[in-house]
């Protein structure tokens, strides 16, 4: 569903460009929103969510999805936690739809999709991983890596209930952007995918705001 911000940018207390292939992890406080927008058009932000003040507690696809008895996110999707517990609620949306089913490539994705010799190339998982290592006051390891959002994406479901990795909907300038209902850890990686259409073979910049 299409909904306007009223939020004006010049007011984010921060804002970060996060290029292609690189990762994003920060902490938002409950009550404060968190805006991703896609600044060239069709790039995947593939982000985990964690409680802040317990990362056990995660950000969980299958309570998501039941919750809200849908499979795509937009304007006034929850993201619920492996508790069950609110984490996030989208409150504007520009784009139209966001994935939470297709995850996030790694080596072992490049390899099956696409090509024995795509094995090694830069991964959202690598990113991730990094993340987790440059990061250790977060407190995150590899074991936290787990569901995720694909925001921008496009994997449409199939009449036989398949996916597929189609070209994307979004455009340049297009956002979405959620509050947070309890302290939050954002890990995001902007995904370097150079295999997938969705992102029209070109990874681009994103950037993030927080009011």
């Amino acid at each position: 569903m299409i909904t306007e911000s009223l939020l004006n940018p010049a007011e984010a207390q921060l804002q970060q460009q996060v290029n292609a292939g690189d990762y994003w992890l920060k902490r938002i406080e409950a009550g404060q929103t968190l805006r991703i927008t896609d600044l060239e058009g069709n790039q995947a932000a593939d982000t985990l969510f964690f409680n802040a003040d317990d990362t056990a507690e995660r950000y969980s696809m299958s309570d998501t999805l039941r919750g809200q008895k849908n499979v795509f996110l937009s304007a006034g999707s929850v993201l619920r936690s492996n508790a069950d517990r609110p984490m996030l609620t989208i409150t504007a949306d520009t784009c139209g739809r966001h994935d939470t089913l297709g995850g996030a490539c790694s080596c072992e994705s490049n390899t099956v999709r696409y090509d024995l010799e795509k094995r090694h190339m830069h991964s959202c998982r690598d990113s991730w991983m990094l993340a987790v290592a440059e990061k250790p006051e977060f407190g995150l390891t590899r074991r936290d890596i787990t569901h995720n959002i694909n925001f921008f994406m496009n994997v449409p479901v199939t009449h036989d209930g398949g996916l597929t990795f189609a070209d994307g909907i979004s455009a340049p300038g297009k956002y979405v952007e959620m509050v947070a209902q309890m302290n939050i850890l954002v890990l995001i990686s902007n995904c370097p995918q150079l295999n997938n259409p969705c992102n029209g073979y070109n990874p681009t910049p994103i950037l993030v705001s927080v009011w």
